[in-house]
């Protein structure tokens, strides 16, 4: 009850901050003008009108993890500016159906970006409005240095909204029977596979990775050594990435400790739900597991869960960077009539308004938002199944982190190589300069 009674009154005093500041005409995002003098869409005329404005709001967490409880409490205390929300599954069926809705003009006002790489395509189609024609809300010092990692042509075309993190979720009773210890912060990928070959046994994978984060790891080496050469060539064939390849190749068909790729794919396994039922010791993935994991009714466990950074792929990276960040960023459709009733919204939510996410790990960015109480509600009622320590080191750590930042040409002709290589199609150093081969003519085509 205390902690429903503080949310209440975060969200109620972040309303009248924005309101303020809205009235106030505070800093702005980016250093431009703003947008004095633009005409009001047919939206802001029908709001002026006193008609009703109705908004859809485009992502990826299923409705009842806490979306429709946001847009619930903002219909609630706006009458006049009702938002709809509408799931879409983040795989690349999803992101279509929203491309379309974008496109076509199907009731698709706000949206969320997962990766950088298709916002920057949306921003090429214009799909995504620049943002730097708002002057009432500064970007950079609610959210903090890692929001420019989203900046685009020094401009933001979506409001990067929570924390990011990619890391490996642990059993730590599974642990503990094998006499292994949390894993310390710079541990690397051999460190991985020895770990996982320790914890495989009858019924229990010693490590599942979600298909959402299969080259997170490899982004990581490439922020650290670069995309490109000295020479100006890719540098996708870097001994980091033959190497990771490798221990991942080895570890499906030697070691057998981790699913094969084609079996992983082709099933579509559900390898968070096989972490929480005890048939994985490991799991590589991201915050957006908490969801699950909290949900002790539909995905119940008696094992305590602890927490290790992503692993370096060798001991060798240096100025390593972690795959996190500001992620769930929301661009507003340029094509909706009603892009300032959408702009209020956006602020509201980023700004408090999502704390009903933050049950399932979605923990608000903005430095408006009381991180204490985003905390309590991601651990209410489940605080003893998890190790609080490596939670807070890792989870709630600071670490050096990138945004993928790899055109989606490029990730898609990747992801067409390592799944050949990774389904014994193909040897590693073949894989490895095809990919080389088309990300050089890529280049030459973009210049």
């Amino acid at each position: 009850m205390k902690i429903r009674k503080r949310m209440a009154l975060s969200l109620a005093l972040t309303l009248a901050a924005g309101l303020f500041a809205g009235c106030a005409g505070s800093t702005e995002n980016t250093g431009n003008t703003g947008n004095a003098g633009t005409e009001p869409g047919a939206g802001e005329k029908q709001a002026a009108e006193g008609k009703v404005v109705k908004l859809k709001m485009w992502g990826g967490v299923p409705a009842e993890a806490g979306p429709q409880a946001v847009v619930d409490a903002w219909n609630a205390e706006h009458p006049d500016i009702q938002v709809e929300y509408e799931r879409f599954v983040n795989d690349d069926a999803g992101n279509m159906k929203l491309d379309t809705a974008l496109t076509t003009g199907q009731g698709a006002d706000l949206y969320v970006n997962y990766t950088l790489p298709r916002l920057k395509k949306r921003i090429d189609g214009g799909l995504a409005l620049d943002l730097s024609q708002f002057s009432d809300y500064n970007i950079d010092e609610r959210m903090g240095p890692d929001a420019k990692l989203w900046q685009v042509d020094g401009k933001y075309y979506g409001m990067p909204t929570k924390k990011n993190m990619t890391f490996v979720w642990l059993n730590k009773n599974a642990l503990d029977e094998a006499g292994l210890p949390i894993p310390p912060l710079d541990w690397t990928w051999s460190d991985l596979r020895e770990y996982a070959k320790k914890l495989n046994k009858d019924k229990m994978w010693g490590l599942v990775r979600h298909d959402a984060v299969f080259m997170s790891q490899f982004d990581s080496a490439l922020a650290s050594v670069g995309v490109t050469k000295a020479d100006g060539t890719s540098n996708l064939d870097h001994p980091l990435m033959k190497e990771g390849f490798q221990i991942w190749h080895d570890m499906m068909f030697v070691d057998k400790t981790t699913p094969q790729f084609g079996e992983q794919i082709t099933s579509k396994m559900p390898v968070d739900t096989m972490f929480l039922k005890g048939e994985a010791a490991m799991l590589n993935a991201g915050e957006f597991i908490f969801r699950n994991a909290n949900n002790l009714t539909d995905y119940p466990r008696d094992f305590k869960i602890a927490f290790a950074a992503a692993p370096r792929i060798s001991a060798s990276q240096t100025d390593a960077k972690y795959p996190g960040g500001l992620g769930d960023v929301i661009s507003i459709n340029p094509k909706s009539p009603n892009t300032e009733a959408a702009w209020e919204f956006l602020k509201w939510y980023a700004d408090g308004g999502m704390l009903p996410l933050a049950s399932g790990g979605r923990i608000p960015s903005s430095n408006a938002v009381n991180s204490d109480d985003a905390i309590n509600l991601l651990l209410k009622g489940v605080e003893d199944l998890y190790d609080i320590d490596s939670l807070k080191n890792v989870v709630f750590g600071e670490f050096p982190t990138f945004v993928d930042s790899l055109p989606q040409q490029v990730v898609d002709f990747r992801k067409e190589q390592y799944e050949k290589y990774f389904l014994q199609q193909t040897d590693v150093d073949s894989a490895l300069a095809d990919m080389v081969k088309k990300h050089n003519e890529f280049m030459k085509q973009n210049k």
